[in-house]
């Protein structure tokens, strides 16, 4: 059963796996379902239809000459049947106060029969599960069994996308920031959550990022060596949601507000290594000084391509999809079992921050629709195209790599 979830690890998930719509089909209509959704909240929130019918008077065009104008002199009671049930009862005191007791009980019951569901519904569930934008992987044909002929690439890649290269390998979850007291960057205001369960991943640490935030990060494979978290997305920045805005602007509103954070000091106290869980010695390769990051220290940003031209595609993004590179974190120069320190002087005599260089192995490509929303849950509006896809027995080919794919 486990070389059966390996072999499907990056595969898209069996309700997405229709062989009826193709992706491109499921692609549009949820862009458009996500146009209609937009269109529908602005509206609402304008209260356009409560004024659809209001008619004040014939205008100054249609008077005749030597006619009076038609002057609305009733006042607004003419205009309450307009209103619906639940407006025209604000013109009725007396009937608004009559049916609050009985409506406020039913309400009272109702709130406790849902509360009572959502106790039971949501005991081991946690409200941050599935809430990240989970990319499908890109379909692509090679061979002319394609239906059209076409080769399963999107048709206005060139212009209406976006790429992010290259993908770290790590773990997806959601990095949130909490409302609390105290100085930014020394206060525990940070949680990192699984994206599936939604579940803490570690203990609440400190971090630069303001209140009430929260992103979109791959958690590096080698952070208790590097301290290394990679932000993708940006989902709420200090309570303002941008998740309803398109992925181009939501990248470059990541990107500014990102790198006017001031930088992380390093922690002053080394976590404990993992243990193994076999009798047999751990294969790692020991961090800089043997100090191991209890919390992530450092957020990097996955490089973000708005030209996706083919031209730009194979000269730059692709090569950079494929390639590791070195990263510079910071490391206490302190020896690894020192007692807790001052927080309020990492600088002190012996334990300054060092620089050193980490190396993040890549994973693959990601391609976003430009004008698409951040939505949760598996969305064909992103497409993920893997660097390598497992085999059934765990060792990756060469040869099935999606990614040599989707460059011929």
């Amino acid at each position: 059963m486990f070389e059966d979830r390996k072999a499907s690890f990056k595969q898209p998930p069996r309700h997405v796996l229709d062989t009826t719509l193709s992706q491109a089909a499921r692609r549009k209509r949820a862009l458009e379902e996500q146009k209609r959704r937009r269109a529908k909240r602005v509206e609402s929130e304008r209260h356009i239809d409560l004024f659809a019918d209001l008619n004040l008077g014939n205008s100054d065009d249609e008077v005749r000459n030597g006619d009076e104008p038609d002057i609305v002199r009733d006042g607004v009671a003419q205009l309450a049947p307009l209103l619906t049930p639940s407006e025209s009862s604000i013109l009725s005191p007396e009937a608004h106060t009559e049916s609050n007791a009985a409506t406020t009980f039913k309400r009272r019951g109702k709130r406790k029969k849902a509360a009572a569901t959502t106790r039971v519904s949501n005991k081991n569930t946690s409200a941050w599960a599935d809430k990240c934008m989970y990319a499908e992987l890109l379909e692509m044909q090679e061979s002319d069994l394609w239906p059209g002929g076409e080769d399963g690439l999107p048709s206005d890649l060139e212009s209406g996308w976006v790429a992010l290269a290259p993908v770290p390998v790590g773990k997806r979850c959601l990095a949130i920031s909490h409302q609390g007291g105290g100085m930014i960057g020394v206060v525990p205001n940070t949680t990192i959550r699984s994206r599936v369960l939604g579940k803490p991943l570690m203990a609440r640490f400190p971090s630069p990022l303001p209140s009430d935030t929260v992103l979109d990060c791959i958690l590096d494979q080698n952070w208790r060596e590097n301290g290394i978290l990679h932000v993708l997305d940006v989902i709420k920045w200090k309570g303002q949601d941008i998740a309803d805005c398109e992925s181009s602007f939501r990248f470059w509103w990541r990107d500014t507000r990102l790198s006017e954070l001031p930088p992380s000091c390093p922690p002053t106290t080394s976590a404990p290594p993992p243990i193994p869980a076999t009798q047999a010695p751990a294969q790692t390769s020991d961090p800089p000084g043997g100090f191991r990051f209890p919390y992530p220290t450092t957020f990097l940003l996955v490089p973000c391509f708005t030209d996706t031209t083919f031209a730009h595609l194979l000269g730059t993004v692709i090569p950079r999809a494929r390639s590791s590179y070195r990263a510079q974190v910071f490391v206490p120069s302190g020896p690894a079992d020192a007692d807790v320190m001052d927080i309020e002087s990492p600088q002190s005599p012996g334990h300054a921050p060092r620089a050193s260089q980490a190396e993040i192995q890549a994973d693959g490509l990601l391609l976003y629709v430009a004008q698409a929303i951040y939505e949760p849950g598996t969305s064909p509006l992103s497409s993920w195209v893997p660097l390598a896809s497992p085999a059934a027995d765990g060792a990756s080919t060469e040869t099935s790599s999606p990614l040599d794919v989707f460059e011929r």
